[in-house]
């Protein structure tokens, strides 16, 4: 787990080496163990490698210093996090030993030693224990079909001499983060926005982005846009090729959708399949010459993560978890004392305080490079704890929900089916099941949704909610600013698919492409790496990822049960009590119930009463004034929004000198 940097100048002319070393150092949390550089001349294919104030000192005297006087039109800088062969041969950028192609990588590709071995049949010979040679044997073999033999976890760049190709690529479902900036001469990538924002590049704000994102959390990462129209994310799933000048991005994971619901395994057998591939993913992302510990909240998916590492390790399995006792439905520590005992673990908690949420909004504000939501105060303090007391990796949750139906908009789709199917008898028995136990209030407008979701396209689905889930924080001009950037409305939110799929597959598959998993995959890597930890995240092997989508709904939706199968096959894994709970809470914080009408209530107030907020120039401060009351008197419906304006506040003025 590291962070990358690099610079290919497209005219030729001599990158400015001062810039790498500053894009580099913007990132040292992702990998304080060691720096490095190489530096590329294109033309002749001469290259060296170079070393920065942070390189581990047995190489400081072999390598060159940083700047040099090596005249180089392609560059790379790396930050390491020793995760794999700790020893000096870990280092990057690292090249075979013909100096034919060079890589700078960040992330794991847990299937490495295996690859290693087919490619040691095939007469590869290695002179390190690293994933990071893998790639480069892999790629001297396959070339760009290489990605799909790696299982992991990835955001590279590998430049080949012989060809005179930039390869640059990200993982299946993008865990990992590659940001680009192309310009008329330059072609620039980092692992984070903020290393981009020094470059010469137009910092121009992405108002669409912007504003969708403050609309609904969950598009926070979306497809390739980013908060400034010069910065792109490349797509999760697809590479980049630099060759003759041009760039070509193409797919290398193309989902076949006419492949979802056609399994044809007995319930049974899926669930077994759906446990094995479960538990080969564990195994296989317990691989590390460091300690792995794990999140563990008091519910089914960590708890399961936790059940499963703890007996792959001859160590004490250490957990870290948060809690909150002044919100009972966010203190989960009585379940997460049962699994902890289950395997002997040994559990760290942490319970942030409002004074702790203020402390760190700005600090993680500055590491997410974009806007946060409430709920990075828990995982700041779990990946802080982590780093405490000296574990480097953490398993993690991420996933479950998005591949076997964990939410309740899930259920809306499925019940949609039904009545799109004509299958009403089976409707009229199974709504009630589901509706059992909610009060009438509840029951009325999830019917509704669940006649909307059956009428209406999913595009349409998110419009709907765009435009009524939440008030209206911004002032016309703002509004105006949008309109102006898109060709038109209805371009806002072209990631959201409408598939020839069932309703509730056509909901995931945009959980996982255009909504949620994103976000939360940005969220899980900047909070770890803000403090130098690697995430893992087992349910988002892509063995698994493909399975649950070929199971029929009726093997994820089984009312009033949610995540059927994943719950089944979680079953004898897991303590009873965890597989029975029916009153599991959501992963946040105490923002919206508690603290900001209450201990941060001052501090939200200077805030939104500031000159600097009010001549931000962009929301409609009426507006904000009269629901930042209603909230302090009890209404807590727009809560979550008022947080939204806060956050985006911060993050105004956290980038500041980037964005005026």
């Amino acid at each position: 787990m590291c962070g990358i940097s690099g610079i290919y100048n497209l005219d030729g002319k001599a990158i400015e080496q001062t810039l790498l070393q500053k894009m580099n150092g913007l990132i040292k949390h992702r990998g304080p163990d060691d720096e490095g550089y190489c530096l590329i001349n294109a033309k002749t294919g001469a290259a060296v490698s170079c070393s920065g104030e942070d390189t581990i000192p047995e190489l400081q005297s072999t390598l060159r210093r940083l700047p040099s006087s090596f005249q180089a039109d392609l560059a790379f800088g790396f930050r390491r996090l020793s995760i794999l062969d700790l020893s000096a041969n870990g280092h990057q950028p690292l090249t075979l030993p013909d100096q034919s192609a060079w890589i700078v990588f960040n992330g794991e590709i847990y299937n490495y030693l295996e690859l290693r071995a087919e490619l040691e049949s095939l007469g590869c010979k290695f002179t390190t224990h690293t994933d990071t040679e893998v790639i480069l044997n892999a790629y001297q073999k396959w070339g760009t079909a290489c990605l799909s033999k790696f299982n992991g976890m990835w955001a590279f760049a590998l430049y080949d001499q012989k060809s005179e190709t930039l390869f640059c690529a990200r993982d299946r479902y993008g865990i990992k983060p590659f940001y680009y900036s192309l310009t008329k001469n330059s072609f620039y990538f980092a692992s984070e926005i903020k290393q981009l924002l020094v470059c010469p590049i137009s910092q121009a704000l992405n108002y669409p982005m912007l504003y969708r994102s403050q609309k609904i959390n969950a598009l926070l990462a979306y497809g390739e846009e980013t908060y400034f129209t010069a910065v792109k994310a490349l797509r999760p799933g697809h590479y980049l090729l630099f060759r003759n000048g041009k760039a070509e991005l193409k797919p290398y994971d193309e989902w076949d959708v006419s492949a979802f619901e056609k399994s044809r395994l007995s319930f049974p057998e899926a669930v077994s399949q759906y446990r094995n591939l479960f538990l080969d993913s564990v195994k296989l992302q317990m691989h590390s010459d460091v300690e792995v510990g794990s999140c563990l909240s008091g519910g089914m998916d960590s708890g399961a993560i936790v059940c499963t590492a703890a007996k792959l390790t001859d160590r004490p399995f250490q957990t870290f978890s948060s809690y909150y006792e002044e919100d009972a439905a966010l203190d989960e520590r009585k379940w997460i004392k049962l699994v902890a005992e289950q395997v002997h673990a040994v559990s760290h908690l942490v319970s942030p305080s409002p004074n702790d949420a203020i402390e760190w909004l700005g600090k993680a504000t500055w590491y997410n490079d974009l806007p946060l939501g409430a709920g990075f105060v828990s995982q700041y303090a779990v990946m802080q704890k982590a780093n405490e007391h000296g574990v480097k990796v953490l398993l993690d949750g991420q996933g479950s929900d998005e591949l076997t139906g964990g939410y309740k908009h899930a259920f809306y789709r499925y019940f949609a089916d039904l009545i799109r199917k004509g299958k009403l008898k089976q409707f009229g028995k199974e709504l009630p099941l589901y509706f059992e136990g909610k009060p009438l209030p509840q029951r009325l407008p999830a019917f509704a949704k669940i006649l909307l979701s059956a009428c209406c396209k999913e595009n349409f689905l998110y419009q709907f909610e765009f435009n009524f889930y939440r008030f209206e924080p911004f002032n016309s001009a703002f509004l105006n600013q949008v309109k102006n950037s898109l060709p038109s409305k209805s371009q806002l939110l072209t990631e959201i698919k409408d598939l020839p799929t069932s309703r509730l597959s056509n909901f995931l598959y945009n959980m996982m492409h255009g909504t949620s998993i994103q976000t939360l995959l940005h969220y899980e890597d900047r909070m770890a790496m803000a403090n130098s930890v690697e995430s893992r995240v087992p349910f988002l092997d892509h063995r698994l990822v493909n399975f649950a989508f070929s199971l029929p709904s009726s093997y994820k939706i089984k009312p009033p049960i949610g995540k059927y199968v994943h719950r089944e096959a979680m079953r004898d894994i897991i303590p009873r009590e965890i597989y029975e709970r029916k009153d599991k809470a959501i992963f946040s914080t105490p923002f919206y119930s508690k603290w900001l009408k209450g201990p941060l209530n001052s501090y939200v107030s200077e805030v939104f009463n500031s000159a600097e907020f009010r001549q931000r120039g962009i929301y409609d401060l009426p507006v904000i004034r009269r629901k930042w009351k209603d909230y302090r008197s009890g209404k807590i419906a727009d809560g979550e929004m008022l947080f939204n304006i806060l956050a985006l506040e911060i993050w105004f003025r956290t980038f500041s000198k980037t964005v005026e």
